[in-house]
């Protein structure tokens, strides 16, 4: 084996934030597989970097790889995505496979990253988090899979879209109730902003949403304070999950972490529905 590939993190938004070590890799390197070539010429250009670049991305991945296992028998490969560390929900944990399984060295070049940009301002704590990543497209997935979420007691940690966000605010809001957030956009850049609130409170703050969101959610509370919940009230919770669209299993999830009864109980209610 000859090469090594590095995996590097790229700024979040501030060209700034691009590490020493980072920079140097970039400029030593013969090849750059890059998510998006445009946009990281944006990066090599104000690095003053002349690399040679390819694309490396979800839709080429399978036909690139055996190209770049190629280039690090000859020499150094880097491996970057538009923003971020690659294979934090971006293309690389393929290569990064193939090239250990080859026999490659893989370093990692650690940088900028929204999850712990954000876990840092949120002000919850970050001692366990769940990392969720982008949440599916439907409202019955989305829901399904905050629905899994939901009795984890971890800080929980999602990307969104701003065209997508005020559905999910909506599902969040749904499935998890009143808990606390912080909604953090455009992180590092010119307009960042960190609001704080709830689900419902940030789709009022958010009419027309614009540029990437981290969120930060609070873990479930503790079931231990609660007061027992009724054979009513159970049933009355699952009727109103199921009326949501919740399947029996994510409904009695929700249920089991809202009113803090074991989910086979809150499952059995199905039935009196």
């Amino acid at each position: 084996m000859t090469g090594t590939l590095y995996v590097v993190a790229t700024p979040i938004g501030n060209l700034e934030d691009m590490t020493p070590r980072a920079a140097r890799m970039l400029r030593e390197v013969a090849l750059i597989a890059a998510e998006d070539t445009r946009q990281t010429r944006k990066l090599l250009t104000h690095l003053g970097v002349s690399t040679r670049t390819v694309s490396y991305n979800q839709h080429n991945a399978r036909q690139r790889t055996p190209a770049l296992l190629d280039a690090l028998r000859k020499g150094n490969v880097v491996l970057v995505t538009d923003a971020g560390a690659p294979g934090v929900s971006d293309p690389g944990a393929g290569l990064v496979a193939e090239a250990a399984r080859a026999g490659f060295s893989v370093v990692s070049v650690p940088g900028p990253s929204a999850v712990t940009a954000a876990l840092a301002i949120a002000g919850f704590s970050a001692d366990t988090f769940h990392f969720i990543g982008f949440l599916p497209r439907t409202t019955k997935a989305r829901r399904a899979t905050l629905a899994e979420a939901s009795s984890l007691r971890a800080t929980l940690v999602l990307f969104e879209a701003p065209h997508r966000l005020l559905a999910t605010l909506a599902d969040i809001a749904e499935v998890l109730g009143d808990r606390r957030l912080a909604a953090c956009r455009e992180m590092t850049k010119v307009h960042e902003e960190v609001f704080r609130g709830t689900a419902r409170e940030a789709i009022a703050h958010f009419g027309s949403p614009r540029g990437e969101f981290t969120l930060v959610i609070e873990g479930a509370p503790d079931a231990a304070l609660r007061e027992p919940a009724s054979a009513e009230r159970i049933a009355e919770a699952m009727a109103a999950a199921r009326a949501s669209g919740l399947s029996r299993r994510d409904a009695a999830v929700r249920v089991s972490r809202e009113l803090g009864v074991p989910r086979r109980t809150a499952y059995a209610a199905w039935e009196k529905v």
